[in-house]
């Protein structure tokens, strides 16, 4: 902390002849009733803010209102922070806050200039511009390590693509997509500058690179000593209130160009050529995504768009597999037997629940029978191995794209970005034993594991563990909820006449499935409101000591809570439902109360599918609710309660100051939404070909959304560096692996497909159709006399009923046990599952292994360029030497000179 005190406070404001640096940085309002707090009283002239009261000498009217430049119309806005002056909330102390803050500013060499709250349109904000000097600009590249162009790239670009024709309609203009030269970079260093590609100082560095650096000064600029303990960056500021907002400046507005030319318009060809959703079909322009808002938001729509073009292949496949089910639909055995009136009509089932169910015929379910075999049918099987192999080829196929990025982008032997590995403030400020680091042999700050702190630990994995509790706890209570309600569905759809019509289509069963998965759907909604805040809350308790570290713990948090929120019902239709209901007469009951559910004569597929469909095509809805129509909404209404509308303000930063907040954690949120889409399409696709088709149609969607909120709904963010999508890589690949086993279990367990496969090959007796008779088979018999306690259910002539199981029957010796059928089909499933799982990971791996993970062509042009560089620079250093070298002979020579002559004149005087 003490280097980065140094490093800010070592820059004056002014020149060694004590001239200003650069022109009147500061214009003071000697206004008496100047109505600013903090009057610059004992300050230096050079310590004052710049107060724009009476605009002395300056037209407002004459500025742009999309100005991003001082008053001067020179000086770049490269930051803006607002604040409200209120007397009555500890206005006092906030004034002497910003005034330090401010002060520390000006110490480290930024240049300020506050706009007076009468100029604001509301007349209550005042706005502090922030430009960062060429000096201070140097600097803090050198400190953060950024690469700067050196030469323009003469490496040959890669042979065009024969076919890239095609791929014409699809294609952004060249300006659009590449909006600079490519060059050689290499670390910027102030004693090299001239190394360096400079046309313009004004220009060199981006705004992008500019406002990185300013909020790095901004995150550990002090503000003074509170309670014993040394307070410092703007995030603690923003938090207590002294200042309301602090952001960069978008170029201009996004619907039209600015007609100032030393405004960019960069934000208004990301609007017209990206961020439009009738541009879906085009390309992205991440290049001028990375320019604008920084490696790391380019990075994720780079993955978003390589993710959703690898859906467009596992969609046609699963539509495919989709419609070869509709094909065969009618052909279907099991669906025909059920439906047919001598056959299905003539089984009578047991009741499905103990009390106030009926006894029912088996094509009560002829309709859903039907409509299961869409997705349980062969092809169920193909798709599930495929998605196995989808997966590996679109996680190693990324990390090739991510390696061109990373040469493209020049984050070759990238580290993680300093701001990322600075010590959080918060760490600072809670920790103050050091300890010497083995590797630099410097004494850093450590956390002191106190009791105290031990006790929060506990106190955070407690509430962890509370939370999945609850999210458990509530599953239990919908499995209830499905066990309770189904025998009312069972006597509204008998007893009403309006739903008789209706009655085929919508069972009992599949009313229960339908409106528990709905409000399973409400339930997940609500748990991850409430968890999102006490994840934050947890993660701030633990005090993590740098910004990825943070972000890494938090990551994992959300992602723990929300695999289990959203996946638990699945997992227990999938993998619990139907497999532990007992027998009549001898049934498994919850809480010795509830009897187990049971699955539809053509297996529970059907309900997976359901279950899927409603979470994942409601959050999916939800979540586009949440992004596009919510800051829509807010930003209006706020426009509204000031009366005025933001596109008509004076300033561009009274109009980005009415926008919403992209915060810190906005890129996490966006990663966390895609990546459980992801388990969506993965985990459960053997049972919903179509999970693939749906995330596509929502991901080009979201690919737009993203992009319309970003730019015209949101500040514009602080740009930051990174090399990869970071810990979501690991997550994606523990899912890919987790989604091979979940499959082959569905397929196995919850299909029914297996058992008609052992049918088909073992029992059956008709050569000319080997599947009939399947679902008699499938089917046994109970004596109702051996009830224990009969159920509440009119009898009619018959003695027996049928139940899905595979038991012997009452008048057979080993009554009710499982027959040797069962024995086999369940062997079966066990073969089927090793067999499926190590085809798809033999396939997985030499997949994995047939792939390299980085181009052989751009390694060849790293390793160029990395030669290349180091050319340049050894023919720099060699210069500098040689130059060095000449300038030292001259001196000595003109030395030996002077002194020669002066012992001549000496030897004369003497003489």
């Amino acid at each position: 902390m003490k280097d980065d005190i140094a490093v800010l406070t070592k820059f004056k404001s002014t020149n060694p002849e004590g001239e200003e640096s650069n022109g009147p940085l500061y214009k003071t309002n000697s206004t008496a009733g100047s109505e600013l707090p903090g009057s610059s009283e004992g300050l230096s002239s050079t310590e004052t803010t710049l107060l724009i009261s009476d605009h002395q000498g300056f037209d407002k009217r004459q500025q742009s209102k999309d100005s991003i430049f001082f008053c001067d119309g020179v000086r770049r806005i490269d930051y803006v922070l607002s604040y409200v002056d209120d007397p009555k909330q500890d206005g006092d102390k906030k004034t002497e806050r910003r005034k330090e803050f401010e002060n520390n500013l000006l110490k480290s060499g930024l240049e300020l200039e506050t706009e007076d709250k009468k100029d604001s349109e509301d007349g209550r904000t005042y706005f502090v511009k922030i430009h960062a000097p060429w000096e201070v600009l140097t600097t803090y590249a050198e400190v953060l390590n950024i690469k700067m162009p050196i030469r323009e790239n003469d490496i040959p670009s890669a042979m065009e693509n024969p076919f890239e024709c095609m791929f014409g309609p699809f294609r952004l203009p060249k300006e659009v997509m590449n909006p600079e030269p490519d060059y050689f970079t290499a670390p910027f260093s102030k004693q090299r500058q001239e190394l360096f590609f400079i046309e313009d100082e004004n220009t060199f560095f981006s705004p992008s690179v500019r406002n990185r650096i300013v909020y790095y000064i901004l995150s550990r600029c002090p503000y003074g000593t509170e309670e014993g303990k040394k307070k410092f960056g703007i995030k603690r500021l923003l938090s207590n209130g002294t200042y309301t907002a602090a952001y960069p400046l978008h170029d201009g507005q996004y619907w039209k160009k600015s007609k100032d030319q030393n405004c960019g318009n960069e934000r208004y060809t990301l609007y017209t050529q990206w961020a439009r959703f009738l541009r879906f079909y085009k390309e992205q322009p991440l290049d001028l995504i990375r320019r604008y808002y920084g490696e790391r938001i380019g990075i994720y729509f780079a993955w978003l768009g390589f993710y959703t073009e690898m859906l467009f292949f596992a969609a046609v496949v699963g539509l495919i597999c989709f419609i070869y089910g509709l094909i065969t639909m009618t052909g279907n055995m099991s669906s025909i037997e059920i439906c047919d009136e001598s056959i299905g009509g003539e089984i009578i089932m047991c009741p499905l629940c103990d009390k106030n169910c009926e006894y029912w015929k088996l094509n009560s379910t002829c309709e859903s029978s039907r409509y299961s075999h869409l997705f349980d049918n062969v092809a169920t099987l193909f798709f599930a191995i495929f998605m196995g192999i989808w997966v590996t080829l679109f996680l190693e196929l990324w990390k090739r794209r991510q390696a061109r990025l990373e040469y493209e982008w020049d984050l070759v032997d990238f580290e993680e970005e300093q701001q990322q590995l600075q010590l959080r403030p918060e760490y600072e400020a809670k920790c103050t034993q050091k300890k010497k680091n083995p590797v630099t042999q410097e004494l850093e700050l450590e956390r002191k594991w106190t009791l105290d702190f031990y006790g929060k630990l506990f106190l955070c994995w407690m509430a962890i563990l509370f939370w999945i509790s609850l999210i458990i706890a509530s599953m239990i209570a919908v499995i209830v909820y499905r066990l309770s309600v189904y025998a009312a569905f069972a006597s509204l759809m008998e007893d009403t006449e309006t739903l008789q019509p209706i009655s085929s289509l919508l069972t009992p069963q599949l009313a229960t499935s339908v409106t528990a998965s709905c409000l399973n759907f409400v339930i997940i909604m609500i748990l991850n409101f409430l968890y999102e805040r006490i994840a934050i809350w947890i993660t701030d308790m633990e005090i993590p000591r740098t910004h990825l570290e943070y972000e890494n713990r938090l990551t994992m948090k959300m992602f723990l809570f929300q695999f289990v929120n959203y996946y638990s019902s699945c997992f227990y239709v999938a993998f619990f439902k139907g497999k532990f209901v007992g027998y009549p007469g001898a049934y498994t009951y919850m809480f010795n109360k509830w009897r187990n559910e049971e699955c539809d004569p053509a297996g529970c597929l059907i309900e997976l599918t359901t279950q899927l469909t409603i979470i994942m095509a409601g959050k999916q809805i939800w979540g586009n609710i949440q992004e596009a129509i919510l800051p829509w909404v807010w930003n209006w209404w706020r426009r509204r309660r000031a009366r005025t509308n933001s596109e008509k303000l004076y300033s561009r930063w009274e109009q980005d100051h009415a926008l919403q907040s992209f915060g810190a954690l906005g890129l996490f949120y966006e990663y966390l939404e895609m990546v459980i889409q992801f388990g969506f399409i993965t985990l459960f696709v053997a049972s919903f070909p179509l999970a693939p088709l749906l995330a596509l149609m929502n991901n080009i969607l979201e690919i737009r959304v993203d992009s319309w909120k970003l730019t015209t709904q949101y500040r514009r963010p602080v740009a930051a560096k990174a090399h990869s999508i970071g810990v979501w890589q690991e997550i994606l690949n523990g899912m890919a692996v987790l989604s091979v086993v979940t499959n082959a279990f569905i397929v196995a367990f919850t299909s029914d497909m297996i058992p008609r496969l052992v049918y088909y090959y073992a029992y059956s007796t008709d050569h000319n159709s080997p599947m009939s008779g399947y679902i008699n088979n499938s089917l046994s018999v109970f004596k109702i006399s051996d009830f224990p306690v009969e159920p509440g259910a009119s009898l009619g002539t018959f003695t027996t009923c049928r139940y899905r199981d595979y038991r012997y029957p009452p008048d057979h010796e080993k009554k009710y046990l499982h027959t040797m059928q069962f024995w086999h089909i369940l062997a079966a499933k066990m073969a089927f599952i090793i067999i499926m799982e190590h085809i798809v990971f033999i396939v997985k791996f030499f997949v994995a292994w047939m792939i390299p993970d980085v181009p052989s062509e751009v390694k060849a042009r790293i390793k160029r360029e990395k030669f290349l560089t180091i050319q340049i620079l050894h023919e720099y250093e060699l210069n500098k030497l040689k130059e060095n070298l000449c300038n030292r002979t001259d001196y000595q020579v003109e030395k030996e000179v002077i002194a020669t002559e002066g012992k001549r004149e000496l030897a004369q005087v003497m003489a």
